[in-house]
């Protein structure tokens, strides 16, 4: 469990240990809220951040259909990079 600007998220996948929680910490900004997932990858020493959503998020647009992040893995990060997954938990 993660909490960042107070909302929390699970580690979903850490692949090749990529989550760095305190570069994660300082990058995610506003912008980031309204996802359900934030996919994080490391491209030439720097950490990139990518926000999905569900269909039933109120602010779904396809491009960004969490459906997606695999192929947005396999299509826009370097081959064998390290990423990470985070959801966020959502309080009821």
């Amino acid at each position: 469990m993660i909490k960042i600007n107070d909302i929390e998220y699970e580690i979903v996948e850490n692949e090749r240990d990529a989550l760095d929680i305190d570069l994660l910490k300082e990058k995610v900004t506003d912008y980031f809220v309204e996802y359900d997932y934030i996919v994080g990858d490391w491209a030439y020493g720097k950490l990139r951040l990518k926000g999905f959503n569900e269909k039933s998020n109120k602010d779904y647009k396809p491009i960004n259909d969490m459906s997606k992040m695999k192929q947005y893995i396999e299509d826009y990060c370097a081959y064998g990079c390290k990423y990470f997954i985070i959801k966020r938990i959502k309080l009821d």
